[in-house]
């Protein structure tokens, strides 16, 4: 169905993405039907049809393991290239990792910054990305500084704030395309251009990225970039990649992997196609699932129906939370990411820090999906709860609809517990 279809009565309601047979989009997942799935972000979804490639694969390395292991670092080469001509970047300058994270700590692990350096941070950055930034300034004897970002800044106001903190002591800059806690699209393009024009190295975190943007790095002239492939190209977990934008100027050679292996003495990116023996299994079939993605709807138009139901679901569960509250629940986030979007939870006067704030977000989402059953993501920034909704092709109003009225209830009691 066109994702630009909108059900007459309700106009500011996207219809349902369709499989061609006309079922629904979610049949082209395994996911269980009795959950409420509103949490893609945190760790995607696999297709059943790439899932059965998975399989295959991992059934021919298991019948003939001599005839699989030897060949992976030629399957993960194939990979690669293939995803990285999906973001629009040379082969060569793309390496396969098994997460954002990962990526970050080879660029962490292989790069130093002067002593009495800074590296410069957000408050806005996820938090395994952030560890690995301080333990290189304790490393290297340098200072970590991170900035705050007030969450209602526009993408000026981000510019102004990041750029005005760089100084001559700045020697390494981490900053995100989208939030993960926040849901916010920051202007990392116009941060890196200043970055690159003094001279300072700079990270850039795409772990969201893949999928919910249509050219994460054209343009792009930082240093490094890593994006996941698992969250929103819903290929198996384990398949992320490390790039060098080809604006940045950079090219690998002084980056080595994680684990020391039998590339070692081959060029960047081609000694991270063999890192040991590892079921890579997962990783060599991702290049199915975007593919999915395109032949079922096409990028393009999944994109449109993601930001569509984005938008719904924000103002829709928002407005649901403010009436049963009597608070103000709407979002603050003036920059938000296509396919991400925040709700703010009601305070009922109640001031939290950061750390009680943060103690209740992991308990709220295991009550969500246990009593409630429904999955989304709980955030905290600046003491304050949040739901972070994410769509996809296969979310649908009704899920929407559903959670605003079974759950935010629900919810919005154990807030005044």
């Amino acid at each position: 169905m066109n994702p630009h279809d909108t059900d007459p009565e309700h106009p500011e309601r996207p219809a349902p993405l369709t499989l061609p047979d006309g079922s629904p989009a979610i049949d082209a997942w395994p996911l269980d039907r009795s959950v409420i799935h509103l949490n893609h972000g945190s760790f995607g979804a696999v297709p059943n049809r790439t899932r059965a490639l998975q399989n295959a694969y991992e059934a021919r390395a298991d019948t003939n393991p001599v005839g699989w292991f030897p060949y992976v670092g030629e399957r993960i080469a194939s990979m690669r290239a293939q995803l990285a001509g999906f973001l629009n970047v040379p082969a060569d300058h793309a390496a396969w990792v098994p997460n954002a994270s990962a990526g970050a700590s080879v660029v962490y692990a292989n790069v130093h910054v002067p002593r009495g350096g800074e590296i410069l941070v957000t408050d806005h950055g996820y938090g395994a990305v952030l560890q690995g930034a301080a333990r290189m300034a304790r490393r290297d004897g340098a200072t970590l500084r991170t900035v705050h970002v007030p969450i209602d800044a526009d993408g000026d106001m981000v510019v102004d704030i990041v750029t005005s903190a760089m100084t001559d002591r700045t020697a390494f800059i981490v900053v995100d395309q989208i939030t993960s806690a926040t849901a916010m699209l920051l202007p990392a393009k116009r941060i890196a251009a200043e970055a690159h024009r003094r001279g300072i190295r700079i990270l850039v975190d795409g772990a969201h990225a893949p999928g919910q943007l249509d050219d994460p790095i054209g343009g792009l002239a930082s240093d490094w970039w890593m994006g996941n492939f698992h969250k929103f190209p819903c290929a198996p977990r384990g398949t992320a990649l490390l790039v060098l934008p080809p604006a940045g100027g950079r090219d690998g050679q002084d980056l080595w992997p994680l684990i020391d292996s039998w590339g070692y003495d081959r060029p960047f990116p081609e000694r991270f196609d063999e890192q040991g023996t590892q079921d890579l299994c997962g990783p060599i079939a991702a290049p199915d699932a975007w593919r999915e993605i395109d032949r079922l709807w096409g990028w393009d138009a999944v994109r449109r129906y993601m930001t569509a139901l984005a938008d719904y679901a924000e103002r829709h569960v928002a407005q649901a939370a403010g009436e049963i509250s009597g608070e103000d629940c709407s979002s603050p986030v003036r920059i938000p990411s296509p396919a991400m979007r925040l709700v703010r939870l009601p305070r009922f006067g109640r001031e939290r820090t950061p750390r009680e704030s943060a103690a209740l977000c992991a308990e709220f989402r295991s009550r969500i999906l246990d009593e409630l059953g429904a999955e989304v993501a709980v955030t905290e920034f600046g003491g304050e709860l949040y739901l972070r909704l994410t769509a996809h092709a296969y979310v649908t109003v009704d899920d929407v609809d559903r959670f605003a009225e079974c759950c935010v209830p629900r919810i919005i009691d154990w807030l005044r517990e």
